[in-house]
């Protein structure tokens, strides 16, 4: 376990914290791979949003990338937190188009999503051409 890992006594972490806890695990693992966030959310004034629309801000895009692993990851809490119909639509489509698109509650079921596909990945590196 990580000695940085940011904890709460008592209360269902915010999904803000279980994202940070994912990102300081894959930082401190696996320096070299990229992985980002994409900030799509949170409370903005109208004038920031109208601009934001303008430049291509879509609603529903997924909180995590990792191009390498083709994986998208919308970060939820451990108990709350729901999927919007915009987010829904956006998973599906990535899904269908391909990539993995999955929601995690909390940074425990990010982190196996991750090493999840990561073990596929090897597996199927592995596996002698032509099976």
């Amino acid at each position: 376990m990580l000695s940085n890992k940011i904890q709460i006594k008592n209360k269902t972490p915010l999904e803000s914290t279980e994202q940070i806890n994912f990102f300081l695990w894959v930082n401190h693992n696996y320096p070299d791979l990229i992985i980002f966030s994409i900030p799509n959310g949170g409370t903005r004034h109208k004038q920031e949003a109208i601009k934001l629309k303008r430049e291509g801000v879509l609603p529903g895009v997924s909180d995590i990338f990792c191009p390498e692993l083709k994986l998208f990851i919308e970060m939820k809490r451990v108990k709350g937190g729901t999927v919007s119909k915009e987010q829904k639509f956006f998973l599906d489509s990535m899904n269908h188009l391909g990539y993995t698109a999955k929601v995690a509650k909390g940074f425990e079921e990010a982190k196996k999503i991750m090493l999840d596909i990561m073990t596929s990945i090897d597996n199927n590196s592995n596996t002698p051409t032509g099976e």
